[in-house]
């Protein structure tokens, strides 16, 4: 009994020390970890170009690295695009929104209907401002610092295999440590394809629903439905309000509002209840409570950069306890069938 109490002991002091590393240094953990991903991304299409294409390993991941730039400049492009069509419609909105808020104003039974001045003088614009600046300028930091973390993980992945076998001199060993690796790389790739598949097909079908209806920016907000399918179940949810917000803001009625939440909200019911379970299957094995949970634990350490990366680190932290057999229990708790 005083063995398990000190194992316990111990076990605890680790996870509230690490807890703490994690919280205090995120300023430095998140960059490495968003780093790690577009590692891993790069290596993943370099090796689909290796499979396909049938190129030299240095010519695949050239291209892999060429199609990722080019990937983030049309991004790049089709943000800066739309930043300029909002300048362009902003008088519309505003006159909406004047409209939007005199309707409300009246069915509140308010005297004095507010206006938009007003309601703009009820936020303090000077720390919005600041807010917003402090907030570009630590993601125009952190993308410097990411960009140096590839460099150097693309530069050393050539001596990994050298350094593990330098650390694990018995064969058996090494070929436990090769095996746990070979289970991250396959789980993680397969969570990253199909769900970028996934992802795809819905910013797809939800564009068509946005140009049906006549959304303007129709091709920013399929972006930015596409990167929220990969947040766990909020990110769905906000993928079909934010765009719902945007048809009152721009048409003033109701009628374009429930169009795109109904049409939004089938689209992702139908990929995340049908497509998504049998595509994915067992892959993950992660138990939907754990999901629920893993998002709400990693969304309040690291913020929405721990939301997108919940679902990998949580698979790689049940693979690994599974391989020591004091937390192995844990590992089959944080599964969905105990199968681990």
């Amino acid at each position: 009994m005083p063995n398990r109490l000190a194992a316990f002991g111990i076990t605890f002091a680790i996870a509230a020390l690490m807890t703490y590393v994690l919280v205090t240094g995120r300023d430095l953990l998140i960059p490495f970890a968003v780093s790690v991903m577009i590692w891993y991304v790069i290596n993943a299409l370099a090796r689909m170009f290796e499979k396909y294409v049938k190129s030299p390993g240095w010519l695949s991941l050239t291209l892999s690295i060429c199609s990722f730039l080019i990937m983030l400049g049309l991004i790049v492009e089709l943000i800066s695009g739309n930043i300029a069509a909002v300048r362009e419609a902003a008088p519309d909105y505003q006159a909406n929104l004047g409209r939007l808020i005199e309707s409300l104003a009246k069915h509140a039974g308010m005297q004095e209907i507010p206006t938009i001045a007003q309601v703009i003088d009820q936020v303090n614009v000077r720390a919005l401002i600041g807010s917003v600046a402090s907030a570009v300028a630590n993601v125009a930091g952190n993308a410097g610092l990411i960009l140096i973390y590839v460099i150097f993980l693309l530069a050393e992945q050539r001596t990994f295999k050298r350094k593990i076998e330098a650390l694990f001199s018995d064969e058996d060993r090494r070929g436990e440590v090769y095996s746990i690796l070979s289970d991250i790389q396959q789980r993680i790739q397969t969570y990253v394809s199909v769900k970028t598949f996934l992802s795809l097909v819905t910013a797809i079908m939800s564009y068509i629903v946005l140009v049906a209806v006549g959304l303007d920016l129709a091709g920013f907000w399929a972006f930015v439905i596409f990167l929220l399918a990969f947040i766990p179940t909020i990110g769905s949810l906000l993928g079909v309000v934010f765009p719902a917000l945007m048809a009152i803001l721009q048409f003033g009625t109701m009628g374009p509002f429930i169009i795109i939440a109904v049409g939004l909200g089938a689209a992702q019911f139908v990929i995340g209840n049908v497509l998504e379970p049998r595509m994915m299957g067992k892959s993950l094995n992660l138990s939907s409570l754990v999901v629920i949970i893993s998002l709400a634990v990693w969304g309040s350490i690291w913020g929405v950069t721990g939301m997108f990366l919940s679902v990998p680190i949580t698979v790689i932290m049940m693979i690994v306890l599974a391989e020591f057999q004091q937390t192995r229990p844990i590992a089959i708790l944080l599964s969905a069938d105990g199968k681990i």
